[in-house]
């Protein structure tokens, strides 16, 4: 089947996703680079995606899903088959006699929740305001930031495995860890919505708060250039910006690819970046950490797409 033939096979069964063909990635990703997705689906009903997991299995199309695009680097030369975007936004708002239980769909942006939670007065999830991601993505890695992460308000998450079974997982089951979850680990299904749960707090100390956080990432790292937030994860028993800094690499550029003066962990698209001029990039700063510390350091974003 080719790729005119899939789309329209899509659009036929999809009741509201948006079906796009030879679609550039740089389009869907934060970093603004990548190449062209075959087709590329924006889906916002649950039925649509299982009717496009089922069509990718039935036809033995690979199937690649995201969220908004935000902790990936997609290759210059695309992606085969279908990638999906999850763009669920629910949010059910459930009192409780200690809080507020939220069913929050996967496409949800956590901005967005972070503050609609400051709106109803809800603390727990300032530490989300400013992280430029969904709760899928953000349950999958575990996101976090001043010293919180999802681990601490997720209850349980629904997620629909690859035959097609809705199946939900309670926090303890999900393997939490730094940056990780059994589902970053297993690749085990598609994140649907979870549940998460908030406490009452004073909305001027959230605002507050919110407001700290964002005034912090303005300062301390590089916003205004395209990027994936934090490239590098935090080692063991090192700060691996830290390294990165003495090894004096900070302004280092390879293309158009270049290590924020601000943040050395940060990898930022000073404009006219290749995913290639990324990657090496991402690869000499690796080795010039090792020789110098023989530490090695893992990604915190992921690469997908054709080698």
């Amino acid at each position: 089947m080719d790729r005119s033939n899939i789309v329209q096979n899509l659009r036929n069964i999809c009741k509201t996703s948006t079906v796009l063909q030879d679609e550039p990635m740089k389009k869907h990703t934060s970093f603004k680079v990548g190449g062209i997705a075959d087709i590329y689906v924006k889906a916002d009903q649950i039925e649509d995606i299982k009717t496009i997991v089922n069509f990718a299995e039935e036809n033995n199309i690979p199937l690649t899903v995201i969220g908004n695009g935000s902790n990936i680097l997609v290759t210059d030369k695309g992606i085969r088959g279908i990638v999906l975007e999850v763009n669920l936004q629910k949010q059910l708002f459930e009192k409780q006699a200690d809080g507020i239980l939220v069913l929050v769909g996967a496409g949800v942006k956590l901005t967005a929740l972070a503050v609609e939670c400051k709106k109803q007065s809800l603390t727990g999830f300032e530490f989300a305001y400013g992280i430029p991601g969904t709760i899928g993505g953000a349950v999958r890695m575990n996101a976090g930031a001043h010293g919180a992460q999802m681990q601490d308000v997720v209850i349980s998450t629904t997620y629909l495995d690859f035959d097609g079974n809705i199946k939900i997982l309670e926090n303890k089951d999900q393997e939490f860890g730094y940056r990780q979850s059994i589902f970053s680990k297993n690749n085990m299904g598609i994140i649907i919505e979870s549940k998460l749960k908030f406490k009452f707090g004073d909305k001027v100390e959230i605002e507050q708060k919110m407001n700290e956080y964002s005034t912090y990432r303005k300062e301390k790292q590089p916003i205004s250039y395209p990027s994936a937030g934090s490239t590098f994860k935090r080692g063991n028993d090192f700060i691996t910006a830290k390294l990165i800094d003495e090894c004096g690499l900070k302004g280092y550029q390879i293309g158009g690819a270049r290590i924020s003066d601000l943040h050395a962990g940060f990898i930022i698209n000073i404009g006219n970046a290749t995913a290639t001029d990324i990657l090496q990039l991402i690869d000499y700063t690796k080795q010039k950490v090792y020789e110098k510390f023989e530490k090695n350091i893992e990604l915190e974003i992921e690469i997908i797409g054709e080698k």
